[in-house]
């Protein structure tokens, strides 16, 4: 027993001398922490708010740039009656979907403020008016190619803005300085008007009283060229080897007449190479004015058409028997015609106003613009609708008639250069009926005329290049009467819309647009019903009318 005892005691002074030294060590090494130096968290940087220009701007953590970002969702869906089922026509539902992402950064400098903006457009769109060849012949866009999809998907990829900004310079991809009204208040955006919205510039803006600007702008020719007009190659060409030296794009050739039998026909004809090169920019004035009641600009642009000089071996005679460059050369030299290679400059002007009507309504406006150009239809806008960058196209899928709207032609008897005249006027009022309902009224008219005389030019070519050239005026008068080719034409545009914002930032709308194409007197033949009676078209139009619907859901953030 008293064993026990002794061991019992044992155990306890064991187990407080483990407890002790347990203790002591972890002191020590607590001391030892101690001593250690403290290394502290990284601080964390929050976003903060910047407020000097505007809502929405925040400070890049780490840097004195602000910076917004921006953008906007949207869907839309439209009809067009096309009554043509023939030759890949009778489309009439069309829709689109699109993204668009800005960012805009800025930062104060000691030469003020330092701007760069970005602004990139992605798109997928069907149909013949949304699937546009416009943007698709400028390379924003590209096609499906199945059988059922090509004209009708496709898909739009754009950087359709990057610029900087300082001290009054702005250089890089931004809308044309020359636009004013630029379809502000509708959803088509089809009346005619200058709508460039995506161009390469240098300018330079000065401020030259309160509210007065000047700016002067150096801009990129290629989306300003409307093509000059070039007849097509016909099998007699062909027959004498020539018409692989006629690649659309490469060398479109317009016809030069070299002999005539004495009479009303051509019998040798050469060819020039009508495709515009870029050679110089454009350059652009405008004179703004902004005040509390509106704004005013006026614009100017200078631009230079040009052609190449003659196609080597491109020369023949009837039945396609080729003429020598020689020979060719020693023809036209007799005419004062050298090497055929020719500039020419083309100019437009432009005015328009816009009017705050906060006394009718809070938002409510009125623009009112007109702009005339020589060698430089788009600059007029004239083709904003039926499209750009072909020199004859229908004004839309399934017309009855072509309209031909080239900068220039080259006179097939003088082998000189002959600049086109066109113009266009534009109203457009937009009226809110209550903070969340809108509505804009617009509409445009415009004309695009030739010189005098150079249909009848073209004519004399019939019997010797294809039908792009209208039939013979002093052999055949009355099917020359009703030829399309190179006729003056007109335009007239009308809409209106209805817009539901139900909150901030969100717009549900419709807008309906009337197009009625017309040529300027007399009658051209109907190409949807292709019937002829005794040589002659059995049907004839002188205007197309259509009308156009489209729907739209769009949030901006």
């Amino acid at each position: 027993m008293g064993q026990n005892v002794e061991l019992g005691v044992w155990m306890i002074r064991i187990r407080s001398a483990l407890l002790c030294t347990a203790a002591g060590i972890v002191g020590t090494g607590t001391a030892q922490a101690a001593d250690l130096p403290l290394k502290k968290a990284v601080p964390v940087e929050y976003v903060r708010v910047c407020g000097a220009y505007g809502a929405g701007f925040f400070y890049i953590p780490g840097t004195d740039t602000c910076l917004r970002v921006s953008g906007r969702a949207r869907f839309e869906a439209g009809t067009i009656p096309n009554p043509n089922r023939a030759q890949s026509q009778g489309d009439e539902y069309q829709s689109r979907g699109l993204l668009r992402l800005n960012l805009d950064a800025r930062t104060q400098t000691g030469y003020g403020t330092l701007r760069a903006f970005v602004r990139a457009e992605i798109a997928s769109r069907t149909g013949t008016l949304l699937a546009s060849g416009t943007q698709q012949r400028i390379a924003n866009a590209f096609p499906a190619f199945g059988q059922d999809t090509f004209g009708r998907v496709q898909n739009f990829v754009v950087a359709d803005k990057a610029f900087v900004q300082i001290a009054g310079l702005t250089a890089g991809r931004a809308s044309s300085f020359f636009d004013f009204y630029a379809h502000d208040y509708e959803l088509i955006g089809s009346t005619g008007g200058s709508d460039i919205a995506s161009t390469n510039l240098l300018a330079y803006t000065a401020k030259i009283g309160e509210g007065l600007s000047l700016t002067l702008s150096m801009e990129d020719p290629m989306f300003r060229k409307q093509p000059v007009y070039a007849a097509s190659v016909a099998t007699a060409a062909a027959g004498a080897g020539l018409a692989s030296q006629f690649v659309v794009g490469t060398t479109a050739p317009t016809p030069v007449i070299l002999t005539t039998d004495g009479g009303f026909n051509a019998t040798g004809v050469t060819f020039l190479d009508a495709v515009q090169r870029a050679r110089m920019p454009d350059f652009v004035a405008a004179l703004r004015y902004d005040a509390s009641w509106g704004s005013a600009q006026l614009s100017g642009a200078v631009k230079d058409v040009n052609v190449g000089g003659f196609i080597a071996n491109s020369a023949f005679g009837t039945g396609g028997v080729a003429i020598s460059n020689a020979a060719a050369g020693a023809l036209l030299a007799a005419r004062g015609v050298r090497s055929g290679a020719q500039t020419d400059y083309g100019w437009a002007v432009q005015g328009g106003i816009k009017v705050n009507l906060p006394m009718i309504a809070q938002g409510d406006g009125f623009y009112l613009q007109g702009a005339y150009a020589e060698g430089g239809i788009l600059y007029t806008g004239y083709t904003y609708l039926t499209g750009s960058y072909l020199s004859n196209l229908t004004p839309v899928q399934g017309a009855s008639f072509q309209q031909y709207v080239s900068d220039a032609v080259i006179n097939p008897i003088t082998g000189k250069l002959e600049l086109s005249t066109s113009f266009t006027v534009v109203g457009s009022f937009l009226h809110y009926w209550s903070p969340e309902w809108r509505s804009a009224f617009f509409g445009s008219y415009g004309e695009v005329n030739y010189k005098r005389g150079t249909r009848e030019a073209f004519s004399l070519l019939n019997g010797l290049i294809g039908g792009a050239t209208p039939a013979n005026a002093f052999t055949n008068p009355a099917a020359f009467a009703l030829s399309p080719v190179l006729r003056n034409n007109a335009q007239i545009i009308a809409g209106v819309s209805l817009i539901w914002s139900p909150v901030k930032d969100l717009d549900i709308g419709i807008e309906g647009t009337y197009i009625g194409t017309s040529v300027i007197g007399g009658r051209v033949a109907d190409q949807t019903r292709p019937i002829t009676v005794n040589g002659l078209p059995a049907f004839t139009v002188s205007r197309y009318d259509a009308t156009q619907i489209r729907m739209r859901v769009q949030r901006d953030f």
